[in-house]
């Protein structure tokens, strides 16, 4: 062979080595382009977007054609190289072709260009679905052959390769993605998060404890229920006789002001604008309660037990805080229950829900039994104590101050590095 053939073949070789590096990196940045990226890109009109949307549709096509065409141009200049080799070398060259073709094409075909792609895959990826488009038409009855065989065996083990990708996101890979990925201010994220948790939490998560309710007993003087009514801190309140379980309604305070100026107020006129009472069962996950209080034009709700006894009571405003946190920041403004004393030792009410004070101190402590402080010091001990003890749960070091109608009125409690 003379030499103008010889450095035909070797050009050839370069350029077959060339394509090779070309579908490598086109597999590997269509497989690492970022999903949710490149749908925003394709919503957008960019043309390489919807380009690679399409071929993404159908992996095993857009795998097919790839492999095809990389497979092809393997294999072309292996034998290429092996009629080099014989060339240069003799029948030892049939021993040295793959040898020297390995590593050329492992460095320059596979490695390097997969390396590249996987570090900008839109750079890649969107400009090459042009070509991939057009390979996949030229080659499709080929593409479509392989495909169906390959298929046809996946299928025998229940794989269905033509779906091989998911896209579909949990809620726990979102809240990750929110959490890690997410460029964003620390009060957008925490609101984004806090949307996520509003399927994990329940309404008696949140709820204010039956004990801690704030009504209207419509069988007290009117002195003083007027009185109530004049010193409430909430726009809101339950009207009930003599007991919250035999509740009337619920008395929205703009409408008391029609007769708070009238020399003579009565009873009935108060019953005349309480509104009726919503009730919601205490295990509603608080996404939907917050699409019930929307779909039923309420914000307070009576929170009831399979048994039809009041636990407590809900307000809209309770699970936009979950979202969005506290209205403020001053910690003796916003819960009266947690009290800070000397650094890092708080005094905490037992009726203060677990949730509430890790929120607002950023602990851990634990949630998935009893709701309340009181209730986690109790099932700890494993019987309510008598006087004044100290435990330790968890990181926490907890001590009883106050005892009151066999539950713990009181607590004091702090965070310790190493509890023993």
């Amino acid at each position: 062979m003379d030499d103008p053939s010889l450095g035909l073949l070797f050009g050839s070789i370069i350029l077959l080595v060339i394509l090779s590096a070309y579908f490598s990196g086109s597999e590997t940045a269509m497989m690492a382009l970022n999903r949710y990226r490149l749908k925003h890109l394709a919503n957008d009109g960019h043309r390489g977007a919807i380009q690679a949307s399409k071929l993404l549709e159908r992996p095993d096509r857009l795998l097919g054609v790839i492999l095809i065409g990389n497979n092809l141009v393997n294999f072309s200049a292996a034998s290429l190289a092996t009629v080099i080799a014989i060339e240069l070398f003799g029948e030892s060259g049939v021993a040295i072709a793959p040898v020297v073709c390995t590593l050329v094409f492992l460095i320059f075909s596979e490695v390097a260009p997969k390396t590249i792609s996987a570090a900008y895959p839109e750079k890649i990826a969107l400009p090459s679905s042009y070509i991939l488009r057009f390979l996949l038409w030229i080659l499709f009855p080929l593409v479509w052959m392989v495909n169906g065989s390959a298929n046809a065996m996946l299928k025998l083990i229940g794989i269905r390769g033509e779906n091989a990708l998911n896209d579909e996101l949990s809620a726990e890979e979102l809240r990750t993605v929110v959490y890690e990925g997410a460029k964003l201010a620390d009060h957008p994220q925490n609101m984004m998060l806090g949307v996520l948790d509003l399927a994990n939490v329940s309404v008696e998560d949140i709820m204010v404890p039956r004990t801690e309710i704030f009504g209207i007993d419509i069988e007290d003087d009117i002195d003083e229920i007027i009185a109530q009514i004049k010193s409430s801190q909430h726009t809101r309140l339950p009207v009930f006789k003599e007991d919250i379980d035999r509740v009337i309604g619920v008395l929205h305070l703009r409408d008391t002001a029609k007769f708070l100026t009238d020399a003579e107020i009565s009873k009935a006129a108060i019953l005349q604008v309480t509104e009726e009472p919503y009730f919601v069962p205490e295990n509603t996950p608080l996404q939907t309660q917050l699409v019930n209080f929307q779909k039923h034009k309420e914000r307070l709700a009576l929170v009831v037990d399979e048994y039809g006894e009041i636990k407590g009571i809900i307000a809209i405003e309770d699970i936009l805080e979950e979202i969005v946190g506290e209205f403020t920041t001053d910690l003796a403004n916003t819960n009266v229950d947690i009290h800070p004393q000397e650094e890092g030792i708080f005094l905490i009410e037992g009726s203060t829900h677990l949730r509430l004070i890790n929120r607002q101190l950023g602990w851990t402590l634990p949630q998935d039994g009893p709701k309340t402080l009181s209730g986690l010091i109790i099932e700890a001990m494993e019987t309510i104590p008598e006087f004044n003890v100290c435990t330790v749960i968890g990181n926490y070091r907890i001590e009883v101050v106050q005892i009151q109608d066999n539950m713990i009125k009181t607590a004091r409690v702090s965070e310790v590095a190493d509890p023993f």
